[in-house]
């Protein structure tokens, strides 16, 4: 049974007069695997209440699935990244153990003005870990920042433009930095106008692009800003220590200069880069690890195991097809070629054998069980299913799309990550691809993430092994991605009537939600089946192994994965 988690705008709401449906979800503690299968809803599920008395020693050894390429806010672009500044800094708001977003570093529900443009926060009595004061500067100085085109932030501009008051402008550099619209009214008062009612605003301020940053500091550090754990300053439940910026290990120590420190039960958080999944199985099994993820053969090895927790997410993954590459056309350019290889993979096997991970296969881009509209009908139910599995379809898109070209066969290049399921889902790929289409013959090119985050920056790629999970609950999270020249667009993909759709929903639509979801609807159809732009591939879901005694971690379905705040250790031997 779906719960209303995301009751977030309430003053807003009132302004607009429109409810904004809520995520799926109970408040219960994550079951063991086995159990999960029996259950149709998928959720992020969290504990709501302690299990157990904290143990003298509160110390987890953790992994995360690749290195640490930023933990600069206002450069981070990366689940790891969010996953660290979640844990060691604060926004306004945070998302809470029920994954509502609640009052942070703001010590109120923010004051918003009766046309919805002027949100006011009063901010709390906090402090750095250098034990200076946070101050609405902060804030002023952060979102600068990253809206600044000389920060060279991914998410500034994709977050703030047509969002906050001038930021699209100053992103395109039409208006100076200053002009942005935020304001610290003292040191204590934060103000921000908005272009436009936005809907979901207060959700954003929960994300990472929003953390405050303290000027003197920044400005002292220059280049080494960020660059290893002793060049941030830490407003957020833990410090990050023992990072050197390019190591695969680092610690979380509880910050006590935390505002809410007393809550914060964790002294020390350990953490490795694990890539391969039986690595992180070993490690688990000799004690070395508290909590590791399993995929392919070992998720299913392991599913029912008594410590095993199916975890669903709103993580998306696709092809992503580029149509320009070095300054010229790709074969990626033509649509039937698109279309053919969206067709030509089966998904069903993907999931369950491959990934084997409790993952679904997708012909969507906004996830199931996520958006919901005003009558609380799942989008998925809306907008329908698009590029599904079928070869006949996919040949004759193929033999039409060599014909336009002029070429009886194609050589391209799949460009995915260095895990060892990574390996495994691209081997199948070029299986079922060069199978199922005649004259296709895909190389595969295989990095560590950091690579693959330029790669993609520079769109050096044919077709590249992409995914998305959402920064806040809304469609547009995933379907703003995709309109022309957008930051994460990257493939020189472009649709007029797809990016009016897009536009729409943020203006006239705004405050007409069933219309409003329409609009999403009839963009999802543009951008999957009428121009497969993309191509879905599968939602993710995990295969978690976790100790008995690691209590309390909060698991997100939007914005970072993980909140440690809340854990502790209770009952270990």
């Amino acid at each position: 049974m779906k719960s209303k988690k995301w009751l977030l705008l309430m003053a807003l709401t009132l302004v607009l007069s429109m409810f904004l449906a809520a995520c799926g979800g109970s408040k219960e503690e994550d079951k063991p695997a086995a159990d999960k299968d029996k259950e149709d809803d998928q959720a992020t599920e969290n504990p709501a209440e302690e299990d157990g008395e904290p143990d003298a020693e509160q110390v987890l050894y953790l992994e995360e699935s690749a290195a640490i390429p930023s933990v600069d806010s206002s450069i981070v672009e990366d689940q790891v990244g969010f996953n660290v500044l979640n844990n060691v800094n604060e926004g306004l708001y945070r998302l809470n153990q029920e994954n509502i977003a609640e009052p942070a570093m703001a010590a109120e529900e923010a004051e918003v003005s009766e046309d919805g443009l002027t949100y006011t926060f009063k901010l709390r009595d906090a402090k750095w870990s250098d034990d200076t004061p946070v101050t609405a500067e902060d804030f002023v100085f952060a979102w600068q920042r990253a809206i600044d085109p000389a920060t060279g932030s991914p998410y500034g501009p994709f977050m703030m433009s047509g969002v906050i008051k001038n930021a699209t402008e100053i992103s395109e550099e039409k208006m100076e930095v200053s002009e942005l619209g935020v304001k610290a009214i003292d040191e204590k008062t934060f103000e921000v106008t908005l272009e436009r009612p936005v809907p979901y605003f207060l959700s954003l301020m929960s994300f990472g692009t929003f953390y405050p940053q303290k000027e003197d500091f920044v400005t002292s550090k220059g280049d080494a800003y960020a660059t290893n754990s002793d060049g941030l300053l830490y407003n957020g439940p833990f410090i990050l220590t023992d990072w050197d910026g390019t190591g695969d290990s680092w610690t979380y120590k509880k910050n006590e200069h935390y505002w809410d420190a007393e809550n914060v039960k964790l002294d020390e958080i350990h953490v490795n880069v694990v890539k391969d999944p039986a690595t992180g199985v070993k490690l688990y099994q000799d004690g070395k690890l508290d909590w590791t993820r399993v995929s392919g053969d070992l998720a299913m090895q392991y599913r029912d195991d008594a410590e095993a927790v199916i975890q669903p997410e709103t993580s998306v993954f696709y092809f992503k097809f580029n149509q320009e590459r070095g300054g010229e056309k790709t074969p990626l350019a033509n649509e039937n070629i698109r279309k053919a290889i969206a067709k030509a993979f089966e998904k069903n096997d993907m999931a369950e054998v491959v990934i084997a991970n409790g993952s679904l296969p997708a012909n969507f881009l906004v996830p199931t069980k996520f958006a919901y509209d005003e009558n609380e009908k799942d989008f998925r139910d809306i907008s329908g299913d698009h590029l599904v599995y079928n070869v006949e379809e996919a040949q004759e898109h193929w033999k039409k799309g060599l014909e336009e070209l002029g070429v009886d066969s194609l050589k391209l290049e799949i460009l995915g990550g260095d895990t060892e399921l990574s390996k495994k889902m691209d081997e199948y790929f070029k299986s079922q691809l060069e199978g199922n289409l005649e004259g296709l013959s895909i190389s595969l090119k295989e990095v560590p993430f950091s690579v693959r985050l330029d790669l993609d920056t520079n769109q050096d790629y044919d077709i590249q092994v992409s995914g998305w999970g959402p920064d806040f609950q809304d469609p547009i999270s995933f379907l703003d991605l995709f309109v022309t020249d957008g930051p994460n667009n990257l493939m020189s993909y472009s649709n007029s009537e797809y990016d009016k759709l897009i536009e729409d929903t943020k203006g006239e639509l705004a405050v007409k939600p069933a219309e409003r979801y329409e609009a999403f609807a009839k963009a999802e159809k543009i951008l999957l089946e009428d121009d497969a732009a993309i191509a879905p591939i599968y939602q993710r879901s995990l295969v978690i192994l976790q100790k008995p005694y690691y209590k309390g971690l909060v698991r997100h379905p939007f914005g970072a994965d993980y909140s440690y705040k809340w854990a502790y250790v209770s009952g270990k031997k």
